[in-house]
């Protein structure tokens, strides 16, 4: 379908390009502007109506000047004696909106005599409408010419003028279909140029358009006029999401980038052109240009935190008890003389298979128990950041005292910064040797209190159900230290303990609340997994409602498995917990596939510029316990004043998954004597980007160890001097500076070398050298002896009988 543009249709009809827009607008055809685009169809209707109404215009034009109808002739009155003299020039006044138009008595001695009127036979003249307000017409005199219009007050008997422009009815209503204005105007120029006599203040064009229809063209308020307030204009602001280059803000600010880090250097920021700069940073300094700064990145945070108006006061909370220990040593089978229930009947062979989690109730207190297969989940997740366990409890048994396993305990339990509570178990047995364990215990660092030490430890049987009641009471006292506290009143957050896929259930997390209230129906956001919580189960298989702080419960309804140690977050509705989950999941595509925050020990050679603690942890894993307990002293003999070395495990075996794990979470390197880390373990490592050493003489891991060291300590400057010149005269040099004539008197000077000004012996210059030459030459170094042309970078002030001399910095690296 051909198609044309709105304004050929506009001149094609005479009619103003922003009036036949706003016209086509009321015949219901959008036009964005008078260059938009039309179908035949609609320009065809656009030429029936419009043209219609053109023509209807037109034709009543053209009867008024045929039939002379509504044309009102003055006779020609000669002037008599006495007759009043001219008006004086009066001011005109806006007109008022009202159909009719004012007229005023002109100021005259004697009253003008009534002029005749001639009419022609009537014909109906064009309507006027009520003009709208108009700012103030300038004053004009009855000199400035026949056309000027005059306000002259007509006697009654010419009232006709007021009688034809003041018509009702049926002619206001054809005079609003006149919509183009310059017929307007030329209708009222015919009106007022027809009546000389009258000083009629012609209507403005724009004032015959109807008030509610809005116009680019609308006239300003009057001079004079109290304005309304001007609105204040809007802001001007830039969006940044996370964080923008120095460049990029620069041209967005409309500023020099020299410019930006000038500010930015006020505000104590250094950066480049290229460098990036977070949005409290650029908020900061693009107010100073007046602008202000929004952050587009997704907020997370703020849809998962709890309104203000529902925040509530923290209360105390139940601790967190992850029960710890060797293999074998009474683990389960005191959380199951805890609990008075028969869990180790359910597992196989006796050994825990699965993270559980129990609530045992002391008293008028609560305390939550975790019994873990080992250390994989615990240092899992504090690897992830997620800070499960408030307190460890060390299960050792009294025969046996400290394996492997026990030792590993303590060093996950240290490394996590959880304070410890030793539970020496099998007391009963006739072969028990409490004392004896504790002493061991010194010696893996854990001073009990009946040594002087602050570790509380508790003699216990778990089949014999004797000295429960008094670990409890230790674990409630350290919890007491530890003022534990959540607000029930927030949105439930906490971490995924374990996570499976039950073949009718779908999948199912053991979720720890650990703060708020989880509520069955709340949506809840797990990592990259979310859904509905349908039903929420005990340890025991009880449906709850609700569970508070501290409380662990199987959690069913989510659309995936999430891994051990995920967040759990409650959203306020599942369009927040959708947008939330798409979020991370393009944050984990975006991600880099090869990341690896590790440490390795070639990397330790360059830290020594960086602040913080010079220290390096270290996992040790050998052949035999000797092996191990060899070089673990042997390394910890390591010069330490400067540097720290932290042995954070030690323990025979292949490398292990778990071993990776703990070097992961504490940013340490694993050392393998005589053993290799197993298929688990390599796998883990290569995830993890975590160092694996494997050596076969103990001097090997001895010397990069102790290299490793010395790199974490910055190296240490020695001065070398290279020689000296004497100052014999100086020259000024246009756009160079001042240049030193000198005379070699000993050693050399160097182009590439520190320069040291000295006058009287005092050092008054120390910097680069800005040209070294011989004649006119540029040389690389000079001789003693021999006279040369000296430049000092950024330094004029040079006078005859100063001494120049040039060395060098050399760097060593430092030692233990």
């Amino acid at each position: 379908m051909a198609s044309v543009r709105a304004y050929k249709i506009a001149e094609e009809l005479g009619i103003d390009r922003t009036e036949f827009v706003e016209r086509a607008r009321e015949l219901g055809i959008d036009l964005k502007n008078a260059m938009a685009s039309v179908d035949d169809d609609q320009a065809q209707m656009l030429r029936e109506k419009l043209g219609a109404r053109r023509g209807a215009v037109q034709e009543a034009r053209l009867e008024a000047k045929g039939k002379g109808a509504a044309v009102i002739r003055r006779r020609k009155r000669v002037a008599e004696e006495g007759a009043a003299p001219e008006p004086a020039p009066v001011e005109l006044e806006a007109a008022p909106p009202l159909p009719e138009i004012a007229h005023e008595e002109p100021e005259a001695p004697v009253p003008a005599p009534e002029p005749e009127l001639e009419l022609e036979p009537e014909v109906e003249a064009p309507p006027v409408v009520a003009p709208a307000p108009e700012r103030p017409r300038p004053a004009v005199s009855a000199s400035s010419g026949p056309a000027a219009p005059r306000a002259a007050a007509a006697p009654r008997g010419e009232s006709v003028d007021a009688e034809i422009l003041d018509r009702k009815g049926s002619r206001r209503k054809q005079f609003k279909e006149v919509v183009n204005l310059r017929e307007q105007e030329q209708m009222a120029k015919q009106v007022t140029a027809r009546s000389p006599g009258r000083h009629v203040a012609p209507a403005e064009p724009r004032a015959f358009v109807s008030p509610r229809r809005k116009r680019r063209d609308a006239p300003s308020l009057a001079k004079g006029r109290p304005a309304a307030a001007e609105a204040r204009p809007a802001r001007r602001a830039i969006r940044v999401v996370g964080s923008i280059s120095v460049g990029e803000l620069a041209r967005q600010l409309g500023a020099k980038a020299a410019e930006l880090q000038g500010r930015l250097m006020g505000l104590g920021t250094m950066v480049s052109v290229n460098s990036t700069i977070d949005v409290e940073t650029a908020t900061r300094v693009a107010r100073e240009f007046g602008f202000e700064v929004q952050d587009a990145s997704f907020q997370e945070a703020e849809l998962l935190a709890t309104p203000e108006a529902e925040v509530g006061e923290r209360a105390l909370r139940p601790p967190v008890v992850t029960v710890m220990g060797h293999v074998d040593h009474g683990k389960t089978s005191l959380l199951d003389a805890i609990r008075e229930a028969d869990v180790v009947a359910g597992e196989a062979g006796g050994i825990t298979q699965h993270i559980g989690a129990y609530q045992v109730k002391v008293g008028d207190s609560v305390i939550t128990f975790i019994d873990t297969p080992g250390h994989a989940a615990f240092t899992a997740m504090r690897a992830r950041g997620a800070k499960v366990t408030d307190i460890v409890v060390l299960v050792v048994a009294a025969t046996e005292g400290t394996m492997p396993q026990t030792v590993e305990a303590i060093d996950h339990a240290r490394a996590a910064g959880v304070p410890i509570v030793v539970a020496i178990n099998k007391c009963d047995l006739p072969e028990a040797n409490p004392r004896l364990v504790r002493q061991r215990l010194m010696e893996n660092g854990l001073v009990t209190e009946e040594f002087g030490g602050e570790v509380l430890a508790v003699d216990v049987s778990a089949t014999k159900r004797t000295g429960l009641t008094q670990l409890l009471e230790a674990i409630g006292l350290q919890a007491e230290l530890l003022e534990l506290r959540a607000d029930p009143a927030l949105r439930a957050s906490g971490v995924v303990l374990e996570a499976q896929l039950d073949r009718g259930r779908g999948p199912v997390a053991t979720v720890l609340v650990q703060d708020g209230t989880l509520r069955r129906g709340d949506t809840i956001v797990v990592g990259t997994h979310y859904g509905r919580v349908r039903q929420m189960l005990t340890e025991r298989g009880d449906a709850l409602e609700e569970v508070g702080p501290s409380t662990p419960v199987q959690v069913v309804g989510l659309s995936g498995v999430p891994s051990a140690g995920d967040a759990v977050n409650a959203a306020p509705n599942e369009r927040a917990a959708k947008q939330i989950v798409e979020h991370r999941l393009d944050e984990q595509r975006k991600a880099p596939v090869a990341a690896r925050p590790r440490l390795t020990l070639e990397e330790l050679f360059g830290r020594g510029a960086e602040d913080g603690p010079k220290q390096l942890g270290v996992v040790i894993k050998a052949d035999t316990d000797g092996s191990a307990e060899a070089l673990r002293e042997a390394l910890l003999q390591l010069p330490t004043d400067k540097v720290k070395l932290d042995v954070i495990h030690a323990a025979v075996g292949a490398i292990n998954e778990s071993d990776v794990q703990l070097a992961h979470a504490s940013r340490a390197i694993v050392i393998g004597f005589h053993v290799r880390p197993d298929a688990a373990g390599r796998k883990t490592a290569e995830q993890l980007g975590v160092d694996v050493r494997v050596y076969q003489v103990i001097y090997e891991v001895i010397d990069e160890v102790r290299a490793a060291m010395a790199g974490l300590l910055a190296p240490t400057v020695k001065e070398v001097f290279l020689g000296r010149a004497e100052v014999r005269k100086t020259f000024t040099v246009p756009r160079i500076g001042t240049v030193a004539g000198c005379q070699v008197s000993e050693g050399l000077l160097r182009r590439s070398a520190h320069a040291r000004l000295l006058r009287d012996g005092v050092q008054v210059f120390e910097g680069r050298f800005a040209s070294l030459k011989r004649f006119k030459d540029d040389v690389r170094e000079v001789q003693s002896g021999f006279e040369c042309g000296v430049g000092l970078e950024g330094f004029n002030d040079v006078k005859v009988g100063d001494v120049i001399e040039a060395f060098q910095l050399e760097e060593k690296p430092a030692e233990l």
